[in-house]
């Protein structure tokens, strides 16, 4: 049962990225592009770390916590919380998401819902998507294989959106930085 659990969670998860991807693109008629190529780096990075992690999963033995049979519910358990976290927020934000960085001209800033606590929870429900991949190959090697590479890639493109949100928004932004992480909750 867990490993259909995982498989139609997964595979959702795949799905709506690309739909993601595909429907909420934001054109240059469509607002102010400013995405400086993080769009293209975070697909690249994920398509690659995902691919080695799975590769890693079915050549090396599991060595998590003595190959406990437990990580593979606890991976459907985190991919379940972090598709809920990231849909939320893309809810959230309704037509103001774009997939690539993107300020269009009616957008307001979003202090609400998961905004409250976090600046970027889309973000952080994508890091843990990549935690719950790491998870189910019970490996250690493959969960940094997960982690590691789709981390820096996201810090990178937050750090662009942060530019373009300061840069439209101005000091009601750097205040909002100022109450809210931006990723982890009282810790980044």
């Amino acid at each position: 049962m867990t490993a259909i659990l995982w498989t139609s969670f997964y595979w959702a998860w795949v799905a709506s990225e690309v739909v993601i991807a595909v429907a909420t693109r934001t054109g240059k008629s469509g607002g102010q592009v400013r995405d400086r190529g993080s769009q293209l780096i975070l697909w690249m990075v994920i398509v690659i770390s995902v691919t080695a992690c799975e590769w890693m999963r079915r050549t090396m033995p599991a060595n998590m916590f003595g190959r406990a049979a437990w990580l593979k519910t606890a991976s459907v358990l985190v991919l379940v919380a972090a598709l809920a976290i990231r849909w939320t927020a893309l809810f959230t934000l309704g037509k103001s998401f774009s997939a690539n960085v993107a300020i269009r001209e009616s957008q307001k800033l979003m202090r609400s819902g998961l905004y409250r606590m976090v600046r970027h929870p889309s973000y952080l429900g994508l890091l843990m998507v990549f935690v719950a991949i790491g998870i189910h190959s019970r490996n250690w090697i493959s969960l940094v294989a997960a982690m590691v590479p789709t981390t820096a890639a996201l810090i990178y493109r937050i750090h662009v959106e942060e530019i373009a949100l300061r840069d439209a928004f101005g000091n009601e932004y750097v205040e909002y930085g100022r109450a809210t992480k931006r990723l982890v909750p009282g810790v980044y």
